[in-house]
């Protein structure tokens, strides 16, 4: 741990991890006195961060005064997310403790440029708040998860082969913007946060059915593929952002495969849901995007299924890889093509082509949040970075608490 740990941010991570949720825990875990522990509290309190919540009753024989629990309020603000995809987008308002409370869906296209779609996303936001019954005012951040890789501190993309337009746009400043445009919201506006979409689903699904797993892999196969992995809880972006882009990772056998990055002989060019579409439009079902063909396997296609399987093959041989050097406890496949056919195809690749050593306690599943868990990423993605001691000590600094 880092900074002062007998900080009001500090106590506030122990409440919101639960590892101390009550003052006599709270004196225990800190070693800070009983009237320390109660000015801290009173900080939190007085931000409307924290509240009482059940007693507790005191064990041991001499019995003793139930205590109060304390829980972080998540009610106290409001945290808005966008999942930018290829071909339309979802943006929700979500309390901190991720429920969401409002949410839409609607058509954009991403090759319109970020001017537009940003534009578009920011019109949903008055509303969102309305059917949330939030004002502007509540919005403590806005998390953004976008089809690319992601320089973290910047919060830009960088050369982002399905976003033509996007490299190196400055989206949370513009972001930002066209809230404060929209929602007629006072002051600098919230702040914004940007990350790779298949990095926020790997955080929402690992926190919210995998906490125990300590390396988390998901792939995400739509209109491209990426991967996006949690390790220790921590998402992994490698030192760029650049981790998890396999969709790029070169196949030996199809340099005939013309991909959106320029390149020949990509992952992505054979065995995303775009090429899939391409495929079957081309023998004429046709198929638009990575949507289409989701379609197409709803209903049972047979071409479609066909195609699925084969392309979970060719993903399955990239991951046996993948698998042997990160030896994840779960593969989770997401995104368009996460049905049977597909996942049936990668499985088939990766117990027969890995070590067993790498696949003996590995277990490979299907999204649980669907649609919804880059949206729930990416409001976890800014309440973990409002609310970490450090700068939840510097927020309180600046109410004067």
């Amino acid at each position: 741990m880092t900074g002062n740990q007998s900080s009001a941010g500090h106590l506030l991570r122990l409440i919101r991890g639960g590892q101390a949720t009550t003052r006599g825990e709270l004196q225990r875990a800190t070693g800070l006195s009983r009237s320390t522990v109660g000015h801290r509290l009173d900080q939190l309190f007085g931000a409307g961060w924290i509240r009482d919540g059940a007693t507790v009753p005191v064990g041991g024989p001499a019995g003793g005064r139930p205590s109060n629990r304390l829980e972080f309020d998540g009610s106290h603000a409001v945290v808005l997310a966008v999942d930018v995809e290829t071909r339309h987008g979802l943006a929700a308002a979500l309390d901190l403790n991720g429920r969401v409370l409002a949410e839409h869906t609607g058509p954009l296209n991403i090759e319109d440029g970020p001017e537009n779609v940003i534009d578009r996303v920011a019109r949903w936001f008055p509303p969102l708040l309305e059917r949330a019954g939030a004002g502007p005012g509540d919005v403590c951040g806005i998390g953004v998860s976008v089809p690319g890789p992601v320089e973290w501190e910047s919060g830009q993309v960088v050369q982002p082969p399905i976003m033509p337009g996007w490299d190196r746009y400055p989206i949370p400043e513009r972001m930002r913007r066209a809230y404060l445009r929209h929602t007629g919201a006072d002051g600098e506006g919230p702040v914004v946060l940007v990350e790779n979409d298949a990095n926020l689903m790997a955080y929402a699904e690992q926190r919210t059915g995998w906490r125990d797993c300590g390396a988390f892999l998901l792939v995400k196969v739509s209109t491209g593929i990426g991967a996006g992995l949690v390790v220790d809880g921590e998402m992994y972006r490698g030192i760029d952002g650049g981790a998890g882009d396999i969709g790029h990772i070169r196949l030996h056998d199809r340099p005939d495969a013309l991909c959106m990055c320029g390149s020949y002989g990509c992952l992505a060019a054979v065995a995303s849901g775009r090429a899939l579409a391409a495929r079957l439009t081309g023998s004429g079902i046709p198929a638009a995007s990575g949507t289409g063909v989701r379609e197409l396997l709803a209903a049972g296609q047979p071409d479609a299924v066909r195609l699925a399987r084969e392309a979970g093959r060719r993903v399955g041989e990239v991951l046996v890889t993948v698998v042997t050097v990160l030896n994840p406890g779960v593969l989770m496949i997401a995104g368009d093509l996460a049905g049977a056919p597909f996942v049936t195809g990668v499985r088939e690749l990766l117990y027969q082509r890995a070590m067993p050593r790498s696949t003996a306690h590995l277990t490979v599943v299907t999204s649980r949040l669907g649609e919804r868990a880059g949206l729930v990423g990416a409001g976890a993605m800014v309440v973990e970075h409002l609310y970490a001691p450090e700068r939840a000590d510097a927020r309180l600094a600046a109410m004067g608490l």
